[in-house]
């Protein structure tokens, strides 16, 4: 009972603490809109650049195991080119 009694007066307070805090919730997101807006680029380029290196480092997890048997083929290459007759001794 005591809540409804009191009901008009939190109602006019409320209501004028309201209205002056306006101005000052306006501000702040004023505040908020104008740091979100210099720090999103930054944001950008930071997201951007950790795709990048994850992409790169992804590869090359799949890649480097490769090494090895890449390596032998060159050196099965070599050894074929190096062993067949130059086209002068013909």
């Amino acid at each position: 009972m005591l809540w409804l009694l009191f009901l008009p007066i939190r109602l006019a307070f409320c209501l004028l603490f309201g209205i002056l805090l306006l101005p000052l919730l306006v501000l702040r997101a004023a505040i908020k809109l104008t740091i979100a807006v210099l720090v999103l680029p930054f944001v950008l380029l930071a997201t951007l650049a950790a795709i990048v290196l994850a992409g790169v480092l992804f590869s090359l997890t799949i890649l480097l195991p490769l090494l090895p048997i890449l390596f032998l083929a060159f050196c099965v290459w070599v050894v074929v080119r190096l062993a067949r007759p130059s086209p002068r001794a013909i």
